[in-house]
């Protein structure tokens, strides 16, 4: 397990973009016996697309997004309330008073996505992202990678989820100063309470680097200290949302 979790991280740090991303999280998935995953990221305006990066079949994943069917989704609803990962299937359909929901549900097993494991992440710093591991059936290979490394799948979302921000984002301006994807991804990690080496973790770089690139944060914003950088940020963020 250690030697697939570090592949993926090292794969996770050269990405560059959605396929390179894609591939690495269904390369290690499929080494743990499991099948297709799906990644999707709320935006913090909500009449924006979601960003997803699936190996669901792709006729599902459009219908998905040009229906906004993320709006109706009972698994992003019960991501949207709870932080810690969960296991679902057809019981979701009995607990889904609305129609809609038991008919997206219903829509989506005709794709073979009827179970899932389910990662939310909620970080802080905008709307929740989910990564689901998803199969047709259950199948005792996949239950018991989810008995096994249920936590370990919880990091590997948390990191997958870290370097799409990093290299995916939109906006990396604090009070319209431009600091490097990693600058502003150590800064918001640090927003987090994450200490540098806390950060050198789930960024697979050294705590000296981190404190680097913080230093360089630092200095883009004229400030003596990480916590002056970090009131910064949260300032600017808390603008972005109102």
């Amino acid at each position: 397990m250690h030697r697939i979790f570090q592949n993926f991280v090292d794969r996770l740090s050269s990405a560059d973009d959605p396929h390179e991303f894609s591939k690495a999280m269904a390369d290690t998935a499929a080494a743990l016996d499991l099948s297709c995953f799906a990644y999707l990221a709320l935006r913090r305006e909500t009449k924006t697309t979601p960003h997803l990066i699936s190996t669901y079949p792709s006729c599902w994943t459009a219908r998905y997004l040009n229906k906004n069917y993320h709006t109706i989704d009972p698994v992003i609803r019960e991501a949207l309330q709870t932080p810690e990962p969960f296991r679902w299937g057809a019981d979701f359909s009995s607990r889904s008073s609305a129609l809609a929901e038991q008919q997206l549900l219903d829509e989506a097993a005709q794709f073979g996505i009827r179970f899932g494991f389910t990662v939310p992440i909620h970080d802080g710093r905008g709307p929740v992202a989910a990564l689901t591991f998803a199969v047709d059936e259950k199948r005792p290979p996949f239950e018991k990678c989810i008995d096994s490394y249920g936590r370990v799948l919880q990091l590997m979302a948390t990191y997958f989820h870290a370097h799409v921000r990093r290299k995916l984002a939109d906006e990396r301006k604090v009070d319209g100063i431009r600091l490097s994807p990693r600058e502003f991804e150590c800064l918001e990690w640090a927003s987090q309470g994450k200490s540098a080496w806390e950060i050198g973790c789930i960024l697979g770089i050294s705590q000296s680097t981190v404190a680097y690139y913080l230093e360089n944060a630092k200095e883009k914003l004229g400030v003596r200290t990480v916590i002056q950088a970090v009131a910064l940020l949260v300032a600017a963020n808390k603008r972005k949302r109102n």
